[in-house]
């Protein structure tokens, strides 16, 4: 049988020789292998988590591949709305404490509207929309609802949202009721001879009641112009309902738009919370 000559060149050699890179052939460990980049990729891609691309995370940290999550958009707006509202509410209880030109202003168009002509039991029936007796149960329709449903759902922590709300519905007097014997303000001329109408306990029922309804059931509905319509109804409630105080000579316009300024702020701390901390 006869044998196949061996290259001149490895005549004698009896070394072995590591293999020698074939063109067109990768090597992913070799270092500094042609077209791959890195030492550690064949493709030409770069590393997967190269320590230059990490980007930093809030305030400058070092932050990791995918980056610390920051704080939603949804606070920005929310804690600017709490701002406001305080500023405002801060103003507002200021002029009706210093006999400034605004409650002036204010008393004479607490005149005017009480003496407008709107049938007294359309606006009796409006005001009785802030009492306790018909705002309370409505709101604890909702919670129970919101409550059975985030937990068929599985949301997570789904009783965190209805507890924040029933936490604001609590605080209403605790607030209102101590700002109501600070400033002691005297009532319209049908209610001479008691103070202590500033701010309104109804409005601010109200207010708190139905605006905390609306933001539990706002998550459950799936079309845009449903929302819209409960976000419109809920503000065409409440705007009633001060209409009807004032008009009944039950408070003085200032009273219900400071009521309403106390309980955006207890409405922007419940979305907060429910936003941070449990459904989005």
């Amino acid at each position: 049988m006869r044998e196949t000559p061996r290259s001149q060149g490895t005549v004698g050699d009896t070394r072995a020789e590591p293999p020698q890179p074939r063109p067109g052939r990768a090597f992913a460990h070799a270092p500094g292998a042609s077209g791959s980049g890195t030492p550690h990729r064949s493709d030409g891609r770069p590393p997967q988590t190269p320590r230059g691309a990490r980007r930093p995370g809030p305030f400058g940290r070092l932050g990791t591949t995918p980056p610390v999550p920051r704080r939603p958009p949804l606070f920005r707006p929310l804690s600017l709305c709490l701002s406001l509202c305080a500023l405002l509410f801060a103003l507002l209880t200021w002029q009706v404490v210093a006999d400034g030109p605004l409650r002036r202003a204010d008393e004479r168009a607490g005149r005017a509207t009480a003496g407008a002509a709107f049938p007294e039991r359309a606006a009796e029936f409006l005001a009785d929309l802030g009492n306790s007796g018909v705002a309370l149960p409505v709101l604890g329709v909702v919670l129970a609802y919101a409550a059975w449903h985030g937990r068929r759902a599985g949301v997570f922590r789904w009783w965190l949202a209805p507890l924040a709300a029933a936490v604001a519905m609590a605080a209403v007097p605790a607030l209102v009721v101590p700002l109501k014997a600070a400033v002691a303000r005297p009532g319209p001329p049908g209610m001479a001879g008691h103070d202590g109408f500033y701010p309104s306990g109804h409005a601010a029922t109200a207010a708190v009641a139905y605006g905390a309804a609306a933001l539990l059931v706002l998550p459950l509905l799936r079309r845009a112009y449903g929302r819209w319509a409960l976000l419109i109804g809920c503000l065409l409630v409440n705007a009633a309902v001060g209409f009807g105080l004032v008009r009944r000579g039950y408070h003085w316009p200032l009273d219900v738009a400071a009521s309403w300024l106390l309980c955006g702020m207890l409405l922007a701390a419940v979305t907060a919370v429910a936003g941070r901390y449990g459904r989005q």
